[in-house]
């Protein structure tokens, strides 16, 4: 449920075109919707303006494409993160109008009405191996109505390859960097760019970098000053938040 279908509701019934008992029928599930194993917060876009999310790592395929399909039936666009091809397979079966995203490990299902994008988000990742957390962060921001950009294998190893799409970062409200053995790129690109950074430490690395905790410290001492930083392959908590700036960022230019 987002503000803009609740309002479209309670037009039909001030219009006479479906009764009080419908509507109250349709806003049944609000504040949030019990099916046992998970409690379904349709509220949650009410409230913030972006719509509960599923992590399906650690559910069943069975949980996962129930959720799903309850929060489809809801009328909101919907995502399914960490999703394995089992449970991409189970969601689709239940939702055949929903799309797996392979790279970013995403189910999503886009029911909005198309409208402008608010916002431009840059997804920016150091080398190839980065691209799990990088395609998750840009079809979470997709989904969530941000133009995205994608800059990718712009590693500090080969600084002309960043140099060469400067242009590209300077046209965006907030920029996301996946990297990982050492974790140097957020600092880098928070130096080129006059706005937010964030920061997302992959688990990319020889032994030393301990799963992505190297890149971890090596972001949060970052000297750019610009630069926050969310946990390790976390490419939806940084697309989320950064997706919220780029709003805020593009109604401040209307």
């Amino acid at each position: 449920m987002t503000k803009a279908s609740l309002l479209e509701i309670l037009a039909q019934v001030q219009a006479g075109e479906i009764s009080p008992q419908n509507a109250t029928d349709r806003l049944a599930t609000l504040p949030y919707e019990d099916i046992g194993h998970t409690r379904i917060d349709h509220h949650r876009a009410l409230r913030t303006g972006l719509p509960e999310v599923i992590y399906a790592q650690g559910k069943s395929s069975a949980q996962t494409a129930e959720i799903f399909a309850r929060m489809a039936a809801a009328g909101t666009d919907v995502l399914a993160t960490r999703a394995s091809e089992e449970i991409a397979e189970a969601v689709l079966a239940a939702v055949p109008a929903a799309v797996y995203h392979p790279q970013a490990r995403a189910v999503t299902l886009k029911q909005s009405a198309d409208k402008a994008r608010e916002g431009h988000v840059a997804v920016v990742c150091a080398g190839t191996s980065d691209l799990t957390a990088a395609e998750e962060a840009a079809v979470t921001a997709e989904l969530f109505h941000a133009q995205v950009t994608r800059l990718y294998d712009v590693g500090v190893a080969g600084l002309h390859r960043l140099l060469a799409v400067r242009e590209q970062l300077a046209d965006a409200d907030v920029v996301i960097v996946c990297a990982g053995m050492e974790g140097a790129l957020p600092s880098v690109v928070g130096g080129l760019v006059g706005v937010p950074v964030i920061a997302v430490p992959t688990s990319v690395g020889y032994g030393a970098s301990f799963d992505g905790a190297a890149a971890l410290l090596g972001m949060l001492n970052s000297c750019s000053p610009n630069v926050v930083v969310v946990n390790i392959d976390n490419g939806f908590g940084a697309a989320y938040t950064a997706t919220m700036i780029a709003r805020m960022a593009h109604r401040k230019r209307e």
